[in-house]
């Protein structure tokens, strides 16, 4: 059992015993556990109950449950509030906008016990007259169920990789497959997918029919497969299956038919009316290139085929040379148990210059988000500190001194003049009060762009894609403030943000915004987060010499110290 099954499983114990008024002491010790799992590096069914037990904030009454969960796949408690539970009920957990005690009063007062008929009583605005509720309450009900209904099947990018390369890899082994490649919106870098999909010849066509009989873990949809195309489930994620079967001639062909966005593959390329779509259509061609050559074009990377702008640069051979995950060299925006993160300082730093990078970026929260520990002013200095005797030991690499300081509510930056001076560099972001029409959201970004003390703007919108719709803002305003303020804008690399959105980096670069790969790591894995930052970059169109953290050591220490002297800092 993964670590994030666990997780997830006693998250939902402690949900549970909320809802169903359990000894809150007890309540409590559930999310301890939850807080103190999750910064664990190390395989958790690869420890033993003694081993649980000496973790802080783990009892040994605890660690039983722990060591039962991973053996039998589930604990008493757990087993025990499932049975009392209408699976309608647990399913409600997962609505946001509303939380256990809420949910309980739904299903006493109201008898609803499952999600559609939590629907039906929002509709029939039955929810609005509870006591606590309100129509403010239904509504954002009735949205947290729309978004919910409409995210069902879909996953993230970084989470449909391993499926499809597994699929990929089954698909190449078969004694039958000629030819095998996987296209549609993964091979496009699509952050979010709702299907895989794979392109197969076959040494013969007669093997079709039973080509596919040793997959498992699918459901198949024989109503919509067809001669030449099978459709399917994944059963575990819901996500939707569809290999299709091609003439090994056409191939190269119909991979690029199937590898770029339609309205691109149309744009006319001549005064005749060429376009990709016309020439893949035509005769058989031995690659991609190939096709790409007969229209004197380059090849353009399939995350590219999105922007019309990209063709146009192709037609005049002066497509972006796109930044790769070697050109990156340091991570910024980081954390550390100064505040929520699962390592120490030193740790965080070791582990980065162990994989090569010549720098690190330590931004732990700021002191409004207390509930990330943030720090107050004297664990500022005492962090600084450190830094200082670990740029010491581990010289030549380097430790800049960053915050991750809060946007407030009126855009202003937590901490007083004197402390955002001790910085090395500011990544400002917003944590609190996320309710906000464009209007209110955009000016409050806008006032901390303006704000000479912030170096970078963190995630931008506050997106957490497939779980939260972010912020509406007005990007080109927010892009224009960061030109004209000199204010790096941060790809936050976390696959469940990658915000800023790639749609907006060709703009960022238009105007000569600087874009940072940041992985917003809270741990040593969390580094490996900077590859997903990398492949929706690309997908923008970014390039090595418009990616902050593709500078080395000493023009990062010349750029922070020239911006501070600049801003009369």
């Amino acid at each position: 059992m993964e670590n994030k099954e666990l997780i997830r499983m006693f998250r939902l114990t402690a949900s549970l015993m909320e809802l169903h008024e359990e000894n809150p002491f007890k309540i409590r010790s559930y999310t301890s556990a939850v807080m103190v799992l999750e910064r664990l590096e190390k395989p958790i069914h690869q420890m033993s109950q003694a081993q649980l037990e000496g973790l802080d904030g783990i009892g040994k009454g605890m660690a039983a449950k722990i060591v039962e969960a991973v053996q039998t796949g589930s604990h008493t408690d757990l087993n025990r509030l499932l049975e009392t539970t209408p699976e309608g009920v647990v399913q409600m957990l997962n609505i946001k906008g509303i939380g256990p005690k809420k949910i309980k009063t739904i299903w006493k007062d109201l008898g609803v016990e499952s999600i559609e008929a939590l629907r039906e009583a929002c509709e029939k605005n039955e929810i609005s007259k509870l006591k606590g509720f309100g129509a403010k309450t239904q509504q954002t009900i009735l949205e947290g169920l729309q978004y919910t209904e409409s995210n069902k099947g879909k996953l993230l990018w970084a989470e449909a990789e391993p499926l499809a390369l597994d699929l990929l890899s089954f698909l190449k082994q078969s004694s039958k497959t000629a030819q095998v490649e996987v296209v549609g919106d993964f091979r496009r870098n699509l952050e979010i997918l709702d299907t895989l999909q794979f392109l197969v010849s076959l040494k013969d066509d007669a093997a079709w029919s039973s080509y596919l009989d040793e997959l498992s873990g699918i459901t198949p949809q024989e109503a919509a497969s067809g001669p030449f195309v099978w459709r399917g489930t994944h059963d575990a994620s819901g996500v939707k299956l569809e290999i299709r079967l091609v003439s090994e001639r056409r191939f190269a062909n119909q991979v690029l038919l199937y590898s770029a966005n339609p309205q691109w593959l149309t744009q006319p390329l001549n005064d005749a009316g060429d376009s990709l779509m016309s020439e893949a259509y035509g005769d058989a061609a031995p690659s991609e290139e190939a096709i790409f050559s007969r229209l004197n074009l380059p090849f353009i990377a399939p995350e590219l085929r999105e922007s019309p702008r990209i063709l146009e640069l192709a037609k005049e051979n002066k497509l972006p040379t796109l930044l790769q995950d070697q050109d990156l060299k340091g991570i910024l925006h980081n954390h550390s148990t100064y505040s929520d993160g699962a390592h120490t300082l030193e740790q965080m730093a070791v582990h980065c210059q162990q994989l090569g990078y010549q720098y690190l970026g330590i931004c732990d929260h700021s002191k409004s988000a207390f509930y990330a520990n943030g720090l107050q002013e004297f664990r500022v200095q005492q962090q600084q500190q450190e830094i200082d005797r670990l740029n010491q030991q581990l010289a030549p690499f380097t430790i800049f001194k960053g915050i991750e300081s809060d946007i407030l509510n009126d855009g202003s930056l937590d901490y007083e003049p004197d402390v955002l001076a001790s910085f090395d560099f500011i990544v400002a972001s917003i944590h609190s009060n996320l309710k906000m029409d464009i209007v209110k959201a955009t000016d409050r970004l806008l006032s901390a762009i303006a704000n000479p003390y912030t170096t970078m703007l963190g995630h931008p919108t506050g997106r957490l894609l497939l779980r939260r719709e972010g912020y509406p803002i007005d990007h080109k305003a927010v892009i224009d403030a960061c030109a004209e303020n000199g204010v790096i804008i941060e790809i936050n690399a976390n696959p469940w943000r990658l915000d800023i959105d790639w749609r907006w980096v060709e703009y960022a670069l238009s105007q000569n915004v600087l874009l940072s790969i940041n992985p917003d790591a809270h741990s040593m894995r969390g580094y490996e987060d900077m590859r997903y930052g990398v492949l929706v970059g690309r997908k923008g169109g970014l390039t090595p010499e418009m990616t902050f953290n593709a500078k080395g050591r000493e023009e990062v220490v010349a750029y922070f110290a020239e911006r501070k002297k600049a801003k009369g800092i």
